[in-house]
């Protein structure tokens, strides 16, 4: 499989797999949750390190099927996730990219995808109420936390 380096330091497989179709949007789900394991870790097989998240997905529960399917290998992928998504009552009502909101996506999504570090973390949707300086900046905090590698 070839890789690509994505900003500085973060190699990964040249095709990633996205999992939201694995929750949501495409139809009915493709299959059950042990089917969708199954799939993620056979991508793994298949040479994918490359996988993407993120919390509004199902919404929460992609991220913990990816967490699960991938915690066997973690040491060998790039797991991404995403925010800046407002969930209320299990559905998406908006944006919100407020940096207690970043903060607290990130402590969820870690636990969710059973994580010490998110891999490559960013912002879904910009959000025109916060200004891009600190949503930047929240994340460069993560990062220098440990919470966020890239």
């Amino acid at each position: 499989m070839h890789t690509r380096t994505l900003g500085q330091d973060l190699r990964v497989s040249a095709i990633g797999l996205g999992a939201m179709g694995m929750s949501q949007s495409y139809g009915p789900n493709p299959g059950d949750r042990n089917a969708m394991v199954a799939v993620l870790r056979g991508a793994v097989d298949r040479g994918v390190t490359f996988f993407d998240t993120a919390e509004v997905y199902g919404p929460y529960v992609n991220e913990e099927l990816v967490g699960e399917a991938l915690a066997p290998v973690r040491d060998h992928v790039v797991i991404a996730t995403k925010f800046g998504f407002r969930i209320e009552n299990g559905a998406s009502v908006g944006l919100n990219s407020r940096p207690e909101q970043i903060r607290a996506v990130a402590t969820a999504s870690l636990e969710r995808l059973g994580v010490e570090t998110i891999d490559l973390f960013y912002q879904h949707r910009v959000d025109p109420q916060v200004p891009i300086e600190e949503v930047a900046g929240t994340v460069a905090e993560l990062v220098q936390e440990g919470k966020v590698r890239c």
